[in-house]
């Protein structure tokens, strides 16, 4: 049967195979690639990953020139409309509307999107995902433009949308204690109010305790960045985990200004404070790492944490890894994470290859080991030994490439071809559940293109308001100038 013909959105009834040029595999001896091999799917699982399948079939779907592989797992998926692309070229950010000026914060933060708004756009980044081959993800949002942190009803109507569109996802609003704000001098200050994140905590609790159960969906705690959490709001956070058995997500070693922040109030790095309140525990999930220190680093090693690298976006901004060799040979538990738009799991391969190889040699490196990371490391740092795999009895979550695309030439190995090429742009399909939430860049319940339209505008609101919320209010052509001056006239 024709690929076209697999119905979109739908789990296929009975047992079906897709079939290819090469398939990525899992054995008990390790991960191999099998060419001209066949993946079959019964329900939700992988029946057989290998050779060719000898039982029978209700339906056999020949990729021909593709490569069949475990989908990826993304533990930091952007499930807003990214807004540090505006910081890219804009800077420094207490002057750009990264940080809210005391005279915002005076007149009360308020929320820059209504509700619907904050919806849809979940709904277009799900699809950005499976676009880009990936099947789990936990999703993470700013806040800068938040009233104070995000709601149990927008996260309620995520969980629902990724269950109609068919995308594995961890979910949990994001909650904090304070924020950073600037003065009229310039000078940055944390400002807390306890309270109010003690109650985000809640409601997150409240809102992890209704996902237990659902099938696509599962909970998380998300406080927002460590140092905008009390050491009250971390304490509480790990033992409400432990409690709901779930991961806890914490931006933390992440850049200049929240390692002088945390400094200053608690006289340690984020890693160091952590450790010293018995917060560092295999639950946790620690973006990015690239301001870690060396015995930071043994901290997170000692304590089982999972390091979620973000190679693009750090890359971005100046920063990286020191390195991915590195902590793959102290044994952390390096997983990754797209975390900007777009949410190309592929081009941050590559990059996360650049950037090793850059800070310890062309050695040091491979494009396996990459891969790995974006598979197997995710699946570790959630305790899943059911995805980002492919073998009998896996959940059936599979990433369909291109390998005939005429851009990505010549072939060679397919692995090392998909991330040399570096772009998830030739992501054929994409399998969750055993259904297909993707195909040719149709998504299962969403218009893409019409979406993309829809959140286009939404952002253009924002940056209109941006004014309102940086130092001096002066206007969006003074905060976010062109690139080149605009030609008036003739």
């Amino acid at each position: 049967m024709r690929f076209g013909d697999l119905p979109l959105g739908k789990r296929p009834e009975g047992r079906w195979s897709l079939t290819a040029d090469w398939v990525v595999v899992d054995t008990p001896a390790g991960r191999r690639l099998v060419q001209g091999g066949e993946v079959v799917i019964e329900g939700d699982r992988v029946l057989h990953a290998g050779g060719r399948f000898g039982g029978e079939l209700q339906a056999r779907f020949d990729i021909g020139a593709a490569l069949i592989a475990p989908g990826f797992v993304d533990l930091d998926a952007l499930s807003d409309l990214d807004t540090t692309l505006l910081a890219h070229d804009n800077w420094p950010s207490e002057r750009k509307g990264r940080v809210w000026p005391l005279s915002y914060m005076d007149r009360g933060p308020y929320e820059m999107y209504t509700p619907d708004a904050l919806v849809a756009q979940k709904r277009f980044a799900f699809g950005q995902l499976l676009l880009n081959g990936i099947t789990s993800a936990a999703p993470v949002a700013s806040l800068f433009y938040r009233a104070w942190g995000e709601t149990v009803d927008e996260f309620t109507a995520a969980a629902d949308a990724a269950e109609q569109m068919g995308l594995r996802v961890w979910l949990g609003p994001a909650y904090r204690s304070g924020g950073m704000a600037v003065d009229q001098q310039g000078r940055l200050s944390a400002v807390f109010d306890e309270a109010r994140g003690l109650q985000g905590l809640q409601d997150a609790i409240v809102f992890a305790e209704a996902m237990q159960g659902r099938d696509l969906v599962s909970p998380m705690l998300a406080p927002d960045r460590v140092e905008t959490c009390t050491e009250e709001l971390l304490k509480r956070t790990m033992a409400a985990a432990d409690d709901l058995d779930c991961p806890v997500r914490l931006h933390m070693a992440q850049g200049q200004m929240e390692l002088q922040t945390v400094r200053a109030l608690h006289g340690r790095t984020a890693p160091e404070w952590l450790d010293v309140l018995g917060c560092l525990t295999p639950r946790l999930l620690a973006p990015h790492a690239t301001v870690a220190t060396a015995e930071d680093l043994d901290r997170y090693c000692d304590n089982g944490v999972t390091v979620v690298h973000c190679p693009l976006v750090s890359a971005r901004h100046g920063g990286a890894l020191r390195s991915f060799a590195k902590l793959r040979q102290m044994g952390i538990n390096v997983a990754m994470g797209t975390d900007t738009a777009p949410p190309d799991m592929v081009l941050n391969m590559a990059v996360g290859m650049m950037a090793c190889r850059l800070n310890d040699g062309l050695e040091s490196v491979s494009s396996g080991q990459m891969f790995d990371a974006a598979t197997l490391g995710g699946a570790k740092g959630l305790k899943r030994d059911d995805i980002g795999v492919l073998r009998a009895g896996a959940k059936a979550d599979v990433a369909v490439f291109d390998m005939a695309d005429s851009y990505m030439a010549p072939r060679i190995d397919p692995v090392q071809t998909l991330i040399l090429g570096a772009t998830g742009r030739v992501t054929r399909a994409t399998i969750v559940d055993g259904r297909l939430s993707m195909r040719d860049g149709d998504v299962a319940g969403i218009d893409m293109k019409a979406a993309r339209r829809q959140v286009q505008e939404q952002f253009d609101g924002l940056i209109a308001k941006y004014p309102e919320r940086t130092l001096g209010h002066p206007p969006v052509e003074e905060i976010f100038p062109p690139t080149f001056p605009l030609l008036i006239g003739d």
